[in-house]
């Protein structure tokens, strides 16, 4: 397996998580999204969306984190993501597509740039924008997780919930979004943080991840 991808991304962060923790070998393949290498014809003849991630396997190439995650699970069934339980599975998909659908179309990179050079926006301008979709999606997150009762995980073990959530909290502690309200949200974050799968995923821990990156 290769994977194309990008330190900092959020949707190749949530595919080196799923990689990770079901324990599939892969080789880390960089692709600078500051440098758009993703438009070049070398990388956007393959992916026509232009994005990372991309995975390749036995040389076929797949995008789109989500699809891929999930058909991870299907083509690789140790160490699932989904649990077999129904209605469990429901609840992983309900919390994860919250933030892949609601949260990464308004706060990827594309559009943060878009606000600054149509719409004359500073880079506080740009945090606030920020700050105010993720709330937007991340308080009720909380409730519900509040709701189930949670506990380290959404259930016995991180799975596909924290693969999607993990990389959205990376993303918004960088952008100074106040976690003092959200207990469960940071409690499954600290408990993931403590595993070596999810570290080995984490952005600064990648073959492209600038010399003295901390997370923010």
């Amino acid at each position: 397996m290769k994977l194309y991808g990008y330190f900092r991304s959020s949707t190749s962060y949530r595919l080196r998580l799923a990689l990770q923790l079901k324990g599939l070998e892969y080789e880390n393949c960089p692709v600078n999204l500051v440098e758009s290498q993703q438009k070049g014809e070398a990388f956007a003849g393959r992916n026509p969306f232009a994005t990372v991630p991309m995975l390749e396997v036995d040389g076929k190439d797949r995008v789109q984190s989500m699809a891929i995650i999930e058909w991870l699970d299907e083509a690789y069934p140790e160490n699932p993501l989904l649990p077999a339980d129904i209605e469990r599975r429901y609840l992983a998909r309900e919390l994860a597509y919250a933030i892949a659908t609601e949260l990464h179309a308004p706060l990827n990179l594309p559009v943060l740039k878009y606000l600054k050079s149509e719409y004359g926006q500073d880079q506080d301008g740009v945090d606030t924008w920020y700050r105010h979709w993720l709330a937007r999606t991340l308080q009720p997150i909380e409730r519900r997780l509040a709701q189930l009762n949670t506990g380290d995980f959404l259930f016995d073990k991180p799975g596909f919930f924290e693969v999607v959530l993990m990389p959205q909290i990376y993303n918004a502690r960088r952008f100074g979004y106040d976690f003092s309200d959200a207990p469960h949200t940071t409690r499954i974050e600290a408990a993931c943080l403590a595993l070596d799968e999810v570290q080995r995923a984490h952005p600064d821990n990648q073959n492209d991840t600038p010399e003295g990156e901390t997370v923010q």
